[in-house]
């Protein structure tokens, strides 16, 4: 079954897959998580920032049913994740790619994706599957032999078996080298493409660049943060930094724009401008470089990275509190609990 298809019939008056309304959490004295808020989208990716302590597990696990929130509202594909009827119906539309996942070791890896496509009414197909995780004459390969990428790759697979209409990605791509992790990321934004929600969390903040529509931070049990990767903490608005190398024959004040800040380093004296409006500056700079017949080595315009601004955003470590230890989250549980 498509279930993009079938959410335009059955689920026309649905606003997000998923809402959260002032989520509370408390472990004793300690606040986890305090008062979250936030919506996705159907069919978006929303990526979930935070440091460890932050809350992040905690509102995560709630959402996937695996803990009891003590206060709020939480809707997952319009029902409550902490109410036991609907638990069937969450099973077969949900789908979990979690940090630590338990696998049969001596099992295959056709028969591990094939034994989890048996939970779910209407899986997407094995060896489509496999191959779509890049794991293709692997098949015969048991889990144990594998690769620390490739089990991962794995996890993906289990992931994606149920054809979920909701995909939790929890560091989906910990373990991958580079050219692994942009393959993993272009299976996220094609099932993205086929009308798959996924609820995203990874410390890799490329990641949330190039693969979420929306990001929200949580620091300290809170929501500090929310919006598209650009225009998040005021990123979007943020002074342009234009950066070179000052040319060796050439003083600082001959520069034709004042106002830099010049720093020595061991590859000679660098020039940094912010400006709110980068292109008159530019157009300053290099139309006198081009007319003395000289260049400007090492030019760089950017405005504050994603990174950046998480970092400004959620502060030190130890800014954070501490979470207890994550429960166990198992798909087998999750696929077999009342069925």
């Amino acid at each position: 079954m498509n279930y993009a298809g079938v959410r335009s019939v059955l689920d026309a008056d649905a606003v997000s897959a998923v809402e959260v309304r002032d989520l509370r959490k408390n472990y004793g004295q300690i606040e986890a998580v305090r008062g979250v808020s936030f919506t996705v989208e159907d069919g978006e990716i929303f990526a979930l920032l935070g440091p460890n302590g932050a809350g992040k597990t905690t509102t995560l696990e709630i959402l996937e049913g695996f803990r009891r929130r003590d206060a709020g509202d939480v809707r997952v594909l319009g029902h409550d994740p902490g109410d036991r009827s609907a638990g069937r119906v969450l099973r077969e539309q949900i789908g979990l790619v979690l940090q630590d996942i338990a696998v049969e070791p001596y099992l295959t890896v056709r028969e591990t994706v094939a034994r989890n496509a048996g939970y779910y009414p209407n899986p997407r197909g094995i060896d489509e599957v496999i191959e779509l995780v890049d794991l293709s004459g692997q098949e015969k390969q048991k889990v144990k032999a594998l690769s620390g990428g490739q089990k991962r790759r794995l996890d993906l697979a289990l992931g994606m078996v149920g054809n979920p209409r909701l995909l939790f990605l929890d560091e989906p791509t910990t373990g991958f080298d580079p050219n692994a992790r942009r393959g993993a990321w272009q299976i996220v934004a094609n099932l993205r493409s086929a009308g798959t929600t996924i609820v995203l969390t990874t410390h890799y903040m490329d990641e949330a660049q190039v693969l979420a529509d929306r990001v929200a931070v949580i620091a300290a049990g809170q929501i500090v943060a929310a919006g598209t990767p650009a225009t998040i903490g005021g990123r979007d608005l943020a002074m342009t930094r234009i950066r070179f190398t000052l040319p060796a024959d050439v003083a600082a004040a001959e520069l034709p724009v004042t106002g830099g800040v010049v720093t020595d380093g061991a590859d000679g004296a660098t020039v940094t401008f912010d400006a709110e409006e980068p292109t008159a500056v530019l157009h300053r700079l290099t139309g006198w470089a081009i007319e003395r017949g000289t260049t400007l080595p090492g030019l760089t315009v950017e405005r504050p990275s994603l990174e950046d601004i998480y970092l400004k955003l959620t502060g030190s470590p130890g800014d954070e509190h501490e979470e207890p230890p994550a429960k166990p989250r198992r798909r087998g549980l999750l696929a077999r609990s009342g069925r």
